[in-house]
């Protein structure tokens, strides 16, 4: 028994295995951090003072030391940059903290956070002292409940009682901890002033009481200023005297209720991580992960002049020093170390009682993460440090208050601070326990599935485009059930004997089971290609003539360009600036096919124009005989020996010096897209024309450019839809304008100010009508083609109106400065296709690479990269009132994949257009795109798993990981989307 299954089909499914795949890579190599016991068992004693040596004096300090400050207030500033406090904003628009910072009671610190620079996994930092795992950046947007041992949990055991108001994520990180809050959902980034006011609002009832130990403020207004308009807005002023007004309150009510018997009170300044220069956060660069750290109270020195170096801590260090502030245990997981100026007021045996629980939480959580402890040189330098400390605690009992007491603890002090240091990044270390196991079943799934599609290649460009598959095949059932056995029973092995927990065994026996089969069944297959092409290969071709097949030079640049960009993803600085490579193939492509127009244009003489000819003619009539290398013959023989043809009809009229002149066009075109946004590493920070154009004062320009961009677009996309989405599409336009003045990015003409800046929600949600309406009008049409008549017209025109929509979508959504990137786009594909592609007479699959490729490169015009900060949040909260995750995550995910995803969609409208030619096309475009995507990815998952220890695995790597799975997911739904529109191939193909 055989199943016929077309090139497509076959694609979207390995594409949907492939998925698979990644799922389970990415979830076994995003590690969980160190941990400790669950917070349950934490609450252990604390240690005792180090023993003094020889017999008779023993130390009577057991207990943990009481606390430093009656009361403490947190205030967290979402997207706090430290040059929005130290440098020239601070001084300009925070007149009240500067005063304290250089003449206060203070201290002062520049905080690092460590990637991803997002505010969950921050929170996570700052109130644990762990590193959180760089998964938390996915499950940003649904946070769960905290279980390990944290700050918050100590204090509400210890009887405190914690007020909070702000970001509704801690609420969610600490259930049933706070005696009174209220939550502010922190993903409505169009929010600015509503989210801040409704936390501001508690401050005077709050501050007037006593009942409470901890408040914590979360303000989220800064970086929702940053996300939609970047840190060099005109509302990052205001904002920041906004906060300045709020921390001057704050301060001088504290002080206003200390008295001379009761402890002080303590002010905290921090933000949980700061802001890229686009406005954005996610990644490593300094902007993202300096932020500032204040420490307000009158038990500190008064600072005697400004500050003139800026002492660099951990982001983690901020718990431990709270820890010991409050009077509470150190948190288990913590990692980072007390910051000593803080307790600096304390006398020196208490500042070495700090230090050496702090060094032996440290020590005690080394030591349940690693085996061999004793050897690790930060356990080596404590154990000196407590040694030294005893003979200190020896020379203090004994009454000693000589110099050398308090040389000898000086130096006590310096070798416990050496010791903390080597422990915290000891364990900092640690954060990479990687699930081998389940990575490398998603590995093997991986490459099994590339190596098919590979092996396939063949077939599925064959003018057939089918394969048949056998669903009982004797030779293999036997060795799939023994490979299934096998796989079982290396399962059993692994799961039985593992020391840490993995994912992949932790599922049920069923799912694993069945994962076991699909591996075999992918074996199975891979084994029965390679046999059949060892069997043909033993055959003689039926048609020798019919085989032979020159490369030319575009296909030689596909071929090197494609298998150089996959090796230049094992270099962290390729990575950072991919959009690099990207632009040099798209350049390299438009002076080859520049070559290509030339020789088809004027190095073709009349006896190659009759000699291609009767080629052709014999070609054709041996068509379906060859299949020594099953090429696709119709495409082959259209774009290898009809060029001539084709030339004869290019040469008429203007349109041969039009097809001439566009690879020149579109590299112009590419050109000023260069220039339109800074993105990578190496230059993100260099001003560009999009800076330009957002900048206050050019709001006039960037209107301008905008009516004229969205007019392009109509005219662009206009001319093959019908009257009534012509209409739709023109009403859709003038919508997104509408949005974007609603919100302040653009103005009328008669318009003079901005002042009445709305959030443009019904503005947006007319577009959303037209939007849905012209998608709808299309499916519509598609359906018919489909099901009632095999109507090849009503189908490229249903494609190309769900194209327009998607079109009018991707308008509503980008920033205004990024309309050109539309325009250019729409003006690059309409170009190729009337004057390149159709002339050249290109196969299908060399159409598909070039599609590809242009995709990729579009992805980077918008000013994307492979870091996580680019991500523009904004665009998921276009024409909603409150954050709705499903809509939000959608609009997030199409606005970044906006280029790729419309260059996919072109495509199948092109190749459906061109059906008449050959029916297999959309068949054999299917096919190559799955393939271009899963060559990349395959690949890189095999570098990232070897340079899993790397220093940029963090940073650089492991964002790339996640936008390559995110890209394969998608890739599968266009696939999807590609076979439900080849279904009536079978019909159409000649037997």
């Amino acid at each position: 028994m055989r199943l016929r299954l077309r090139s497509g089909a076959l694609a979207a499914g390995c594409l949907l295995v492939e998925a698979l795949g990644v799922a389970l890579f990415l979830r076994g190599f995003f590690p969980l951090p160190v941990r400790s016991l669950p917070r349950g068992e934490a609450r252990a004693e604390p240690p005792a003072e180090p023993a003094p040596p020889g017999p008779g004096i023993v130390s009577n300090w057991t207990k943990i030391p009481p606390p430093l400050f009656k009361k403490v207030v947190i205030v967290l500033i979402d997207a706090l940059r430290d040059d929005f406090v130290f440098g020239s904003k601070g001084k300009q628009f925070m007149p009240y903290t500067t005063q304290v910072i250089e003449k206060g009671t203070s201290y002062s610190f520049i905080a690092e956070a460590k990637p991803p620079t997002v505010t969950m996994p921050r929170i996570k930092a700052l109130m644990t002292g762990s590193i959180p795992g760089f998964i938390d950046v996915v499950v940003n947007l649904n946070s769960p409940a905290l279980m390990s041992d944290n700050l918050i949990w100590q204090a509400k055991a210890a009887g405190k009682r914690i007020i909070f108001y702000g970001d509704d994520t801690w609420v969610k990180l600490f259930p049933k901890h706070f005696v009174e809050y209220d939550g502010t959902t922190s993903f409505f980034v169009s929010d600015f002033t509503e989210v801040d006011d409704n936390v501001t609002r508690h401050l005077d009832r709050v501050l007037k009481r006593e009942d409470w130990d901890l408040l914590i403020l979360h303000y989220l207004g800064l970086d929702h200023i940053g996300h939609v308009t970047g840190p060099n807005s005109p509302l990052v002023g205001p904002k920041l005297r906004e906060m300045d007004n709020i921390l001057k309150k704050i301060h001088i009510s504290l002080l206003s209720k200390e008295g001379e018997a009761s402890l002080p009170s303590l002010l905290v300044v921090c933000g949980d991580h700061g802001m890229s220069e686009t406005g954005s956060h996610g990644g490593s660069s300094e902007g993202e992960v300096h932020t500032p750290l204040l420490f307000i109270s009158s038990a500190f020195e008064k600072r005697s002049g400004p500050l003139t170096q800026l002492e660099l801590v951990q982001q983690t260090d901020l718990a431990s020093t709270l820890a010991v502030g409050l009077g509470l245990p150190i948190s288990r997981n913590n990692v980072g170390n007390i910051i000593l100026p803080v307790v600096g007021s304390k006398t020196m045996r208490e500042q070495l009682r700090f230090l050496h629980m702090n060094g032996f939480q440290l020590s005690t959580l080394l030591q349940e993460n690693t085996p061999a402890y004793e050897k690790d040189l930060g356990y080596e330098q404590f154990k000196i440090a407590e040694k030294s400390h005893g003979n200190w605690i020896k020379l203090y009992l004994e009454g000693n208050n000589s110099e050398i007491l308090l040389n000898l603890g000086k130096k006590v002090l310096k070798q416990y601070l050496e010791a903390l240091r080597t422990l915290s990044s000891s364990l900092s270390k640690q954060v990479a326990q990687y699930d081998m196991y389940s990575m490398m079943v998603g590995t093997v799934i991986i490459m099994e599935v590339l190596l098919l599609l590979l092996l396939s290649v063949p077939k599925a460009l064959s003018s057939r485009a089918e394969f048949e598959v056998p669903l009982s095949p004797p030779l293999f059932s036997l060795l799939f059930y023994l490979m299934c056995l096998m796989l079982c029973a290396v399962h059993v092995i692994v799961c039985t004997s593992a020391e840490s927990l993995c994912y992949f065994c932790s599922m049920s026996w069923l799912t694993a089971v069945g994962v076991m089969m699909l591996i075999s069944a992918l074996m199975c297959g891979i084994l029965s290609a390679v046999g059949k092409i060892l069997e043909n290969s033993r055959l003689p071709p039926k048609n020798p003539g019919a085989c032979s097949s020159s490369w030319s030079e575009v296909d030689v640049l596909i071929l090197a360009g494609t298998i150089g960009h996959v090796l230049s993803l094992g270099a962290s600085s390729f990575i950072e600036e991919e959009h690099q490579t990207w632009y040099f193939l798209i350049n390299t492509l438009c002076l080859a096919l520049c070559q290509e127009l030339c020789r088809n244009h004027f190095l073709l003489k009349e006896c190659d124009l009759q000699l291609g000819i009767t080629a052709k003619q014999n070609f054709d009539s041996i068509g379906e005989a060859s299949e020594c290398k099953n090429i696709d013959v119709q495409a082959a023989s259209s774009s290898k020996l009809g060029k001539a043809a084709s030339s004869a009809e290019s040469v008429k009229g203007s349109d041969k010096w039009i097809s001439l002149a566009s690879p020149w066009i579109i590299l112009i075109c590419c050109r000023l897209l260069r220039s339109l946004n800074q993105t990578g590493v190496q230059w993100a920070h260099r001003p560009d024309f999009g800076h330009w154009l957002t900048s206050s004062e050019h709001k006039s320009e960037l209107s301008v450019l905008a009516a004229i961009s969205l007019l392009m677009i109509f005219v662009l996309v206009q001319r093959r839809c019908s009257l009534v989405s012509k209409i739709a599409m023109a009403l859709g336009l003038l919508g997104v304008y509408s949005y974007r003045a609603a919100i302040g990015n653009v103005i009328f003409p008669w318009q003079h100010d901005s002042k009445d800046i709305s959030k443009g929600i019904t503005e947006a949600r007319f577009v959303y009508v037209f939007v849905l309406g012209i998608v709808f009008t299309g499916t519509k049409d598609l359906l018919k083609s489909q099901v009632i008549s095999a109507d090849s017209s009503m189908k490229s025109t249903g494609l190309w109106e769900v194209y327009s929509g998607l079109v009018l979508l991707s308008a509503l959504l980008f920033r205004p400065h990024n309309l050109p990137v539309l325009v250019f786009c729409l003006l690059i594909q309409t170009m190729m296709t009337k004057y390149i592609w159709r002339p050249l007479k290109f196969d299908a699959a060399q159409i598909t690479i070039m599609h590809y490729w242009f995709g990729q490169a579009f992805f980077f015009f918008q000013g994307n990269s492979n870091g996580i900060a680019t991500v523009d949040v904004s665009a998921g909260f276009v024409g909603l009132e409150s954050y709705v995750e499903i809509p939000a995550v959608f609009l997030t995910a199409f606005a970044t994949y906006a280029g790729p995803l419309l260059w996919a969609i072109h495509l199948l409208c092109y190749l459906s257009s061109e059906v008449s030619r050959n029916s297999a096309a959309v068949g054999h475009g299917c096919f190559c795109y799955a393939l271009m995507r899963s060559i990349p990815v395959a690949i890189y998952i095999v570098l990232v798993t070897g340079l899993r220890y790397h220093l940029f695995i963090w940073s650089v790597f492991s964002p790339k990981l996640l936008y390559e799975g995110v890209h394969v997911f998608i890739t599968a739904a266009i696939c999807l989307f590609f076979t439900a529109m080849d279904q009536n191939h079978s019909q159409k193909v000649q037997d």
